[in-house]
């Protein structure tokens, strides 16, 4: 979501206007840059309980980290996150409705960059968590805690957001307050390229929750899932969620998206520093001028934007593609996925190849896997075997493309070094869940609060 004073205050004027406002995301090649998103949960050393926004919590933490390479950004007076400024230009951190602490990166060329970026944050976060005496777990689903001992941060949209999401699905305060996922934002050079690489990456986000699982635990025990965030996403508000039908449908682009997300409902427009609550409501009659909310006023190309940023699908179209599928994990693991996804979409070779690997398969056999990859993970049945048989051609085809873009590091490396650990657990090794599992079955003794000590970043 832009943030307040951001927004494009241009009005609306038509449907292809917005389209339009879509399609000025499309880059030539040389221009497509990587920018990862990822989230993790904050813990109070003392106690492990979450941080409240104040005293002595998340409020004194985003105190400590600005400086003038990370400028504050303020909702009613309270700071809710940072923009950064100068060598982190494009990048922000902001807040999750509990607190869940979020790097938004800055758009860069190498998955090398990336690595660096995500050293220097936790590092900066380190930094200024440790003297507050908190720390930072980067997974799927909060461990230890009920949904009702969650805290809420004070951003306005929250507010909304809490009152309507119950009315629509049964999971969402627990999306809201008890999950953190990692994703990578990535270009398209045109509307036909947008369309192959959508395709391409929808179908395959059950593939990624099942490589990426890292939340197997609710409340203290095992829950039976190795993804139970993924679980959570299947009854949040499925008017904007999972895998639409209407992406692959004949014709589809820019604008069919552009009268799919009118037909979306609402949440708020953000009207001089206030949020105004517009939960449920078709932004294609706001659009038209027949809300009949005085509060809202006209429909601007800025609240369009924000509106794009409310639907939940398993890749999100925006001016670029964002990858949603995958649990947060360790930092190695959040690069990886960044690496899956930059070898599969950013090389021409390695798009036609995953092209061909999903033709030889029915659409609704990879639909079918969305419900129950959450529990099942590698394990679930796949052409005759399992899921790891696919995970090993998948990463394959990523590790071709990687390597093709022949994008080295100091040492001479190329970003091929950042699949090490999907290729791993695509030969038979542990997956994150699977691995935390064994410790809480063997070496913990059945004490989950090891993981605050084995997870910290």
């Amino acid at each position: 979501m832009s943030n307040p004073g951001d927004a494009d205050a241009t009005p609306i004027t038509s449907v292809r206007q917005l389209a339009d406002h879509i399609a000025a995301g499309c880059k030539p090649k040389h221009a497509w840059r990587i920018g990862t998103e990822h989230e993790k949960f904050g813990f109070r050393q003392a106690d492990l309980a979450p941080p409240p926004y104040e005293p002595g919590g998340i409020r004194a933490l985003l105190e400590a980290m600005s400086g003038p390479d990370w400028q504050p950004i303020l909702d009613r007076a309270n700071p809710i996150g940072l923009k950064g400024a100068g060598a982190h230009d494009g990048g922000s951190v902001s807040l999750e409705p509990a607190g869940q602490l979020e790097l938004s990166g800055g758009p860069l060329e190498t998955l090398h960059e990336t690595q660096a970026e995500f050293a220097a944050h936790f590092a900066h976060v380190r930094a200024a968590a440790g003297p507050l005496g908190l720390g930072f777990i980067p997974l799927g689903f909060h461990p230890t805690m009920t949904r009702e001992q969650m805290p809420w941060m004070p951003k306005g949209r929250y507010a909304i957001m809490r009152r309507y999401m119950p009315l629509v699905g049964t999971r969402g305060l627990d999306m809201m307050t008890r999950t953190c996922t990692v994703q990578v934002n990535l270009d398209y050079e045109s509307e036909a390229a947008m369309v192959r690489k959508l395709r391409v990456a929808l179908l395959l986000q059950p593939l990624s929750t099942a490589l990426f699982a890292n939340s197997p635990f609710t409340e203290g025990r095992p829950n039976g899932l190795q993804s139970v965030r993924a679980e959570v996403w299947t009854d949040v508000d499925n008017q904007r969620s999972g895998i639409p039908e209407v992406f692959f449908e004949d014709g589809f682009g820019f604008e069919r998206y552009v009268q799919w997300l009118l037909d979306m409902p609402m949440y708020f427009v953000h009207r001089h520093g206030a949020y105004v609550d517009l939960a449920g409501q078709s932004f294609r009659r706001f659009m038209s001028g027949h809300l009949g909310n005085a509060a809202a006023g006209e429909a601007t190309v800025g609240d369009f934007g924000d509106h794009m940023t409310t639907a939940f699908t398993d890749v999100r179209l925006k001016r670029f593609l964002e990858m949603r599928g995958a649990d947060a994990g360790t930092p190695e693991m959040m690069l990886a996925q960044s690496a899956l996804w930059v070898g599969l979409l950013y090389d021409d070779a390695a798009l036609t190849a995953a092209e061909a690997l999903l033709a030889r398969f029915d659409r609704q056999d990879f639909l079918a896997l969305r419900p129950i990859v959450p529990r099942l993970g590698l394990s679930a049945p796949w052409a005759g075997g399992t899921l790891r048989d696919l995970a090993r051609d998948v990463v394959s085809i990523a590790r071709d493309g990687l390597a093709a873009r022949a994008r080295k590091n100091a040492a001479g490396e190329d970003e091929t070094i950042h699949l090490a650990p999907l290729e791993a657990i695509a030969r038979g090794e542990r997956s994150q869940a699977e691995n935390w599992l064994a410790r809480y079955n063997g070496e913990w003794n059945g004490d989950i609060t090891r993981i605050f000590r084995y997870a910290v970043c």
